[in-house]
């Protein structure tokens, strides 16, 4: 299985700090945001991982990151000329996965839980596609997955009234058939091709699989988002000796 971190967009919510350079370059806690997918999908014994971004920092990832030797892995990058959507984002790596499954980051989302058995597991599904749930408070900021016994029915994107508390987060993995659906989809109102509508594909053919997080998951692109994931990795990470010292 391949790795695709998706880390385009213009930042536009975390200006002035994205000004000059990519939000996915941003600290959280000690180290840049991108590092936590990157060695999410290294753990799980991905190590072929494309970095996909806008045009305007895309040399800074170039530097940070180089080849990936330094990670134990094999980088390579993409272009995504404008915000068109994660969809549209995803399209351009299909060259890439040479029909290979793959897994799929948001590199503005952390995740406390390894993906370890369910790379293992999405390896023996023969067909399809797999996402992960988390519940949450604030359900319609999110795609919603509406559940029926253990399968998914539908998923609706940022829902005035949810129908559950479960967000679909930014992590996805997909059989080749995701390179077909991409190509047929059409902007939503955003003006953007939408994951939700890909998710929706293997949902309406019953070929989609979910697991729930148990351990805690945010993303970091808004300032409030991008403070709590500061404290979440903080508070996962510290010795009591620096918790002690950071409340100083």
């Amino acid at each position: 299985m391949k790795g695709i971190i998706l880390a385009g967009g213009s930042g536009t919510r975390m200006m002035p700090n994205t000004k000059v350079t990519n939000k996915h370059l941003l600290p959280v806690y000690n180290k840049p945001m991108i590092y936590y997918p990157i060695e999410m999908l290294i753990e799980a014994g991905i190590t072929n991982i494309m970095i996909v971004s806008g045009p305007g920092h895309a040399g800074h990832f170039l530097n940070l990151l180089g080849s990936g030797k330094e990670f134990g892995a094999k980088f390579s990058y993409e272009i995504q000329d404008e915000a068109g959507g994660i969809a549209q984002a995803l399209g351009l790596c299909e060259d890439f996965a040479d029909e290979e499954k793959v897994a799929i980051v948001l590199g503005d989302n952390l995740f406390q839980d390894s993906i370890v058995d369910a790379v293992k597991s999405f390896e023996k599904q023969l067909v399809g596609a797999k996402i992960f749930l988390s519940e949450v408070d604030d359900a319609h900021r999110f795609g919603v997955a509406e559940i029926e016994g253990d399968k998914i029915i539908n998923i609706e994107e940022k829902p005035a009234e949810p129908k559950s508390n479960q967000a679909v987060t930014g992590l996805y993995m997909y059989d080749k058939q995701v390179w077909n659906v991409t190509k047929t989809l059409k902007p939503s109102v955003r003006g953007e091709l939408e994951i939700t509508d890909v998710n929706n594909f293997y949902v309406k053919n019953n070929q989609m699989t979910f697991e729930k997080l148990s351990g805690w998951w945010t993303d970091a692109g808004t300032f409030p988002s991008w403070l709590r994931a500061n404290k979440l990795v903080a508070e996962s990470e510290m010795s009591e000796d620096d918790k002690r010292l950071a409340k100083v």
